[in-house]
Order: structure tokens, then C-alpha cells, then sequence
């Protein structure tokens, strides 16, 4: 087999019911395609009643919600906002665009979240906001976060890229903070290409949310009838997506329990298959931590150096299985550098950004590609 034949791939675009019908509805039927029609108003309500939150605006993608909520935050030039680097350069970039200077802290060697024990020493007089980011769909500690946040008085925005219906203490990942962003890319659990939401949950924000979300007009409040005329009255940016957007996506919603339940049955076999090389100290599974559940957003590995990550992928590669590793730490990247500063050594973000690998999970994955998948891992460790 050519090393560049890949069979099993690390991510696949799917199909889960009536995308295609849905779109061709907004398109001949509502003749509605730009944004704010039909089928971004079903997502919206579909989302708010399923989690709970107070108010849920559909976005162009995750990182145009966390710009948003940096706006809302009223982030200024000199604010801190406390985060990992273990994460995605959006979760910094939107609050640096604002003024803001990300404050990266270690994160916990078990989950790969945040290390809440971190924060505190963290925090200065310039301190504006935690980002908690949900890594792999995998729960923060929240209660020690919101604790910390409260005693301090700063702003919650919760990261919840990864995180769509995971649990922490029987609520919901993204209505635990003041605000929450999510993603739906092509790589998350529930897709639609590019898109994103910002939920929010403290009332207070909403109408102000709605006005940034329509490049600063109040155009929101003109088609509720509260104002005969709509001008611009705020900061703000195009956000909306367009409906054939949101077609895509609300069919995937519709079928969001059977999505949830085929990916965490994927990770509960991946869990099954590699816990005997974890036993044997070969490498490290993922944890989450008691009265939290995970999504089954990623699967991954963490290896035992550098050297044998970059021997495994290769290995997996050459049986056409794709691995992939994941970021670079902001912390150590030259934007990072140059806008953001290090509170402490960030030894196990080192580490792991070292030795992490995400395996192949994807809605459409039958049980013998795992068995592909964890059997040549197996391999690989058999003869090393």
C-alpha cells in the first residue's frame, strides 16, 4: 500500500438526514437565503430549549461568537483574560483584536482543561475574564471556576467549541457562564460546514448581543416592532450565516442523539481496545471526571515522547489510517509571544502538544475501522 493511501481518514463530512431536502426548502420554498430566516430561527429555539440557555444567536462560526462575546465584555485595551494555550488561536485571537492580553496558565495533566487551581494566582488588577475551553468535549471544573469568578467579579466566557451537549454536574456545557461559544465545522459532532453560535445566559446581554450580531444596527428591535426605524447605534459586524447554513445544520439537529450516541459509542470502543497498553504504561487515554459526560467530540492518545508520536503517525499512516496532532501552544507561537503573556512553566501543556494524537473518529466510522485503527497501534507498540 502507497504511505499516501489513506483508507481511513481522521474526519468525514456526513449526511445525517434531510440537509439537502432542507436547503432546497430555504432556497424554492421560503426564498429566503441570506441570514435570519426560517431556518436560523429553528436552530436557535432548537438549541435554547434543548440546553437551556437564555438567548442563542447562530453566528458564522465559533470564532465570530467569541468575537462577539469580547465585545460584549467590553474587553479594552490592558485587560487580561485568563486562559490555556492548549487550545485553538481563536480563543485568544478575538480578545486581542479588542485590546486584550491573553494570560495563558497549565493545564490539568488528566482532562487537558485548564488547571482551576492556576487561576487564581493568575489574576491582576487587569484582569477582565476566564475562558474555560472544554477541551475534546470534556468538562472544566466549573464550580471552582464560576467560585473564583464570582469572588473576583470577572466575566465567565465559556469555550465550548468541542463541547455541544456535554454535562457538567447535570447542566449543560455553555450555560454555566455569563456567555458561551460553539462551532459547528466540519469536525465537530453536529456540522454545517462553518458556524458557530454564542449562547447567553445572562439576561442582560441580550439585546446588545443582537445589535452587534447586525453590524451595530438596532435592526433586531425594528422587526419587533420596538422601534418604527433602524440606524446604526452600536460597535458591531456582519455575524449572521446565511439560511442555507442553517438548513444544513438544523437536519443535523434533528438527528443530535443519534449522532452523540454512535460518536460515544466509537470512543467507548477506542476506550476498550487501547486500556490494556494504558495499563501497561505505554500511553495515555482520555479522562473525564466524575458527574461530567462527554460528547465523544475526539479520541486521542497521548504517547510517551515526541520521537514515538512521530514513529506512530507514521506507522498508521503507512497502514492508510490518518492521526493527526494538535496544537501548537499559543504561549510558544511568535502572535503568542508578541500579545499574550505566560503565568508559570506550562510544563504539561509542553508535554502534552508534544505527545498528543487524535485518532480517526467520525459519525460514519463502523466498528472495524476501529479495530484497523487500534490493531495497528497495538502492532506498533508489540514491536517497540
Amino acid at each position: 500500500m502507497a504511505t499516501n493511501e489513506i483508507k481511513i481518514p481522521f474526519n468525514k463530512p456526513f449526511i445525517a438526514g434531510k440537509e439537502l431536502f432542507y436547503i432546497a426548502q430555504a432556497v424554492i420554498e421560503n426564498h429566503h437565503t441570506a441570514g435570519d430566516g426560517s431556518f436560523t430561527k429553528k436552530c436557535q429555539r432548537w438549541l435554547e430549549d434543548k440546553v437551556g440557555s437564555a438567548k442563542v444567536l447562530l453566528t458564522h462560526s465559533c470564532t465570530a461568537a467569541l468575537e462577539m462575546a469580547a465585545i460584549l465584555a467590553d474587553i479594552q485595551a490592558g485587560d487580561e483574560i485568563i486562559m490555556s494555550s492548549y487550545t485553538f488561536v481563536s480563543t485568544a485571537n478575538t480578545f486581542v483584536l479588542r485590546g486584550g492580553i491573553p494570560v495563558f496558565v497549565d493545564i490539568r495533566p488528566d482532562t487537558l482543561n485548564i488547571n482551576e487551581t492556576l487561576i487564581e494566582e493568575a489574576i491582576t488588577p487587569n484582569t477582565r475574564a476566564i475562558v474555560p475551553v472544554h477541551y475534546a468535549g470534556v468538562p472544566c471544573q466549573m464550580d471552582t471556576i464560576m467560585n473564583i469568578a464570582k469572588r473576583r467579579r470577572l466575566l465567565v466566557i465559556e469555550d465550548a467549541a468541542q463541547a455541544l451537549l456535554s454535562k457538567y454536574h447535570n447542566r449543560y456545557i455553555g450555560t454555566i457562564g455569563q456567555m458561551a461559544c460553539l462551532s459547528f465545522h466540519e469536525t465537530k459532532n453536529i456540522i454545517s460546514g462553518e458556524g458557530g453560535a454564542i449562547l447567553i445566559n445572562d439576561s442582560s446581554l441580550i439585546e446588545r448581543a443582537e445589535v452587534i450580531r447586525e453590524k451595530g444596527t438596532n435592526r433586531s428591535q425594528f422587526f419587533k416592532g420596538q422601534v418604527d426605524k433602524y440606524t446604526w447605534v452600536d460597535i458591531g459586524s456582519s455575524f449572521l450565516p446565511s439560511d442555507i447554513i442553517a438548513a444544513f445544520l438544523y437536519a443535523q439537529m434533528e438527528n443530535a442523539d443519534q449522532i452523540m450516541a454512535k460518536r460515544n459509542s466509537i470512543y467507548d470502543l477506542y476506550m476498550e481496545r487501547l486500556q490494556p497498553l494504558a495499563e501497561k504504561g505505554c500511553l495515555q487515554l482520555p479522562c473525564i471526571l466524575n458527574d461530567c459526560s462527554s460528547n465523544g467530540h475526539m479520541f486521542y492518545i497521548v504517547t510517551r515522547s515526541l520521537k514515538e508520536r512521530t514513529r506512530l503517525t507514521e506507522f498508521l499512516k503507512k497502514r492508510g489510517i490518518l492521526a493527526v496532532f494538535h496544537y501548537v501552544p499559543l504561549h510558544s507561537s511568535p502572535a503568542g509571544k508578541l500579545y499574550g503573556r505566560t503565568h508559570g512553566a506550562l510544563d504539561v501543556t509542553k508535554r502534552v502538544s508534544n505527545c498528543l494524537l487524535r485518532l480517526p473518529l467520525y459519525y460514519e466510522m463502523t466498528d472495524n475501522d476501529v479495530h484497523s485503527v487500534t490493531e495497528a497501534i497495538i502492532d506498533f507498540y508489540k514491536n517497540s
